[in-house]
């Protein structure tokens, strides 16, 4: 089974806050659920994630860049899909400690959605490498979230 006995408890040993960012977008909630849910719209915003699938179970990876040009390779699991409403998934690093849980909820507001990410579970990664500091997940998902969803999800 895929680290499923980690990832069960993860909740339970949380130490520290999870970082939480919301925005809303002027796109309607199927628009924002199909860019966080497809592969190929999610290789335009996100990261190129060539074996995902928005079922409970499926796992998937990509590759990240850390902030001095290392090459990390991201394993992820799906743990929850409600269509439209929220999808979220394991994620750890492959050589490295810690696992951490991303949670995408969607919540309609008239013709515009609010989208609210939680990733939990940062505490968990080795804190003595600076490419897994709070503060570059911050950054991180602020321009994704902030920037790059925005447009892809915005642009006509």
């Amino acid at each position: 089974m895929f680290y499923s006995a980690n990832i069960s408890n993860l909740s339970e040993n949380m130490t520290s806050e999870p970082f939480v960012i919301e925005r809303t977008y002027d796109a309607p909630v199927e628009r924002v659920w199909e860019a966080i849910t497809s592969k190929e719209q999610m290789k335009q915003w996100y990261f190129d994630t060539p074996d995902f699938k928005a079922e409970s179970g499926a796992a998937f990876h990509f590759y990240g860049i850390g902030p001095k040009g290392e090459r990390f390779k991201h394993l992820c699991k799906v743990t929850e899909v409600e269509e439209n409403r929220k999808l979220t998934y394991s994620w750890r690093y492959e050589g490295f400690k810690g696992d951490s849980l991303v949670s995408f909820e969607l919540f309609p507001e008239g013709d515009k959605t609010r989208l609210k990410l939680t990733h939990a579970g940062l505490e968990t990664f080795p804190q003595d490498n600076a490419s897994f500091k709070k503060e570059n997940f911050v950054m991180g998902w602020t321009q994704l979230i902030g920037t790059s969803l925005r447009e892809f999800v915005e642009k006509a």
